[in-house]
């Protein structure tokens, strides 16, 4: 259990905001926020996914409510995807913290140069 549980409330309203503007991205800010208020690399990632899947479930609605998104632009990609997901859960339960630090932090690094460059 994380120690720092009063802040799980402005940090959620947070990953909240971010993943209904980035599209739920919101857990390239919810593991650091996890790993802050103690929790281990493998339990801060998955538990990312068990929030973050609500919360693009929910922004998906208002996308495509909003008429910005078409799903058949979107089902394409989605049996990849969830083969992805598939393999990420599994591989989680079996690299190392270490690995999974550097990967998660490369993935960010990538990202920013990526937006930064745009």
């Amino acid at each position: 259990m994380p120690k720092k549980r009063w802040f799980f409330y402005p940090l959620s309203a947070a990953v909240g905001l971010l993943s209904g503007l980035f599209g739920a991205g919101g857990g390239v800010v919810a593991v650091p926020l996890l790993r802050a208020c103690g929790l281990e690399a493998d339990k801060a990632h998955a538990t990312s996914i068990s929030v973050t899947f609500p919360l693009a479930l929910l922004s998906g609605y208002f996308y495509l409510k909003g008429e910005h998104l078409v799903l058949s632009d979107a089902l394409p990609y989605l049996p990849g995807a969830l083969l992805g997901a598939l393999v990420g859960a599994w591989l989680l339960g079996r690299i190392g913290a270490v690995w999974l630090r550097r990967i998660f932090g490369a993935v960010v690094v990538f990202s920013a140069v990526r937006l930064l460059l745009r």
